[in-house]
């Protein structure tokens, strides 16, 4: 075998062990199918390292995610009432995962957004619009309004600044293009540029990229309110779509819903030297230890870890077709099927494809 790839692995809280040791046996069967030798290092994160450490991202996690090739994350945090939510801000959960964004330097996240055949049912879609929805959202990560300054309350003022530089636009929008020429070759840009001159900025820099670049990709523009209306009427007429931070974090969770559960939806985050990767859902406290946690979300996250950040695209598909198998065959519980994690888990291994083991 070629030399171990090391994955950091954080496993977050209460679901988000469980769904991560799935996600580990697969990846480890699938790895050993291609001929290539992974490493496994455990960190706490979250409310775990709150509990251990004092604080959600402690330095020996930070420094495990620096040196490894990729970063495999649980869901992390607990139900709204947790002691973890009543900590200062920069000690919660969430101010931990920003923390870990910003140390990576990871600028785009993608989430693909998937109906699975058979699965219609589950969206609160008519079925018939649902059927056949795929989609990327392409959102700029560690831009805009949530990082930008001044950024102040006081007793009569609130004020939040929402600034892009041209690089931050440039650098995103080649990640939605190149991510278009392998799909439908397809972006929509989304901004507020009618009352908004960043977002008159951000289409203008968009449109440059596009004519200097990519020529071969098709481009058009939403307003956001209206690109919301849309994702919701007819989800099947997007392929690509790109924003900044604010717009995409509302979109990809709106967006989220149509497959029917948060359970099945990954994302990536990429841009700096080490991708992260981790499920949409959360943490799920109600059903942690009873053995039903859906891993299908960290199972897909972990397939873009193997094509973005392993450079892996054979054992991606492979790892991505066993899911949708054991999907079509028989879903988790939550979705209506009969398979707990156990179970699911063992489908999806007995799904991939046999190879010839020939080191990669």
């Amino acid at each position: 075998m070629s030399a171990p790839r090391t994955i950091a692995v954080l496993p977050g809280d209460f679901i988000g062990p469980e769904v991560i040791d799935a996600t580990v046996e697969t990846l480890e069967a699938v790895a050993d199918r291609h001929g290539v030798e992974l490493a496994f290092e455990r960190h706490p994160f979250g409310g775990a390292a709150i509990d251990a450490h004092g604080v959600p991202l402690p330095d020996v996690a930070r420094d495990a995610c620096s040196r490894a090739d990729a970063v495999l994350m649980g869901s992390a945090g607990g139900p709204q009432d947790h002691p973890w939510n009543r900590l200062p801000r920069e000690r919660r959960v969430e101010s931990g995962i920003l923390q870990l964004r910003k140390h990576l330097g990871v600028y785009a996240n993608l989430r693909p957004v998937t109906v699975f055949p058979g699965l219609e049912r589950l969206s609160p879609l008519k079925e018939e619009v649902a059927r056949g929805t795929d989609l990327l959202i392409v959102r700029e990560l560690t831009g805009g309004i949530y990082f930008g300054t001044p950024s102040e309350a006081t007793s009569e003022r609130g004020v939040s600044t929402m600034v892009y530089e041209r690089y931050e636009v440039e650098r995103i929008a080649r990640t939605a293009f190149e991510a278009a020429r392998l799909r439908g070759g397809a972006v929509t840009s989304v901004d507020k540029a009618n009352v908004l001159d960043v977002s008159q900025f951000w289409r203008d820099v968009v449109v440059g990229v596009r004519e200097a670049e990519f020529p071969d990709v098709s481009l058009d523009h939403l307003y956001v309110d209206n690109a919301a209306m849309q994702v919701a009427r007819d989800p099947r007429q997007f392929d690509v779509v790109v924003t900044g931070n604010l717009f995409g974090d509302i979109l990809s969770d709106l967006a989220a819903v149509i497959p029917g559960s948060l359970g099945v939806l990954p994302s990536a985050s990429l841009g700096g030297s080490v991708g992260l990767f981790e499920p949409v859902h959360g943490s799920a406290p109600d059903i942690a230890g009873k053995g039903v946690a859906n891993p299908v979300g960290t199972m897909l996250s972990a397939a873009l870890l193997l094509r973005h950040g392993l450079d892996l695209p054979e054992a991606a598909n492979d790892l991505t077709h066993a899911v949708r198998a054991a999907l079509a065959d028989d879903p988790t519980v939550d979705l209506g099927g009969s398979r707990g994690t156990r179970a699911f888990t063992d489908a999806v291994i007995a799904a991939l494809p046999e190879r010839a083991r020939t080191p990669a």
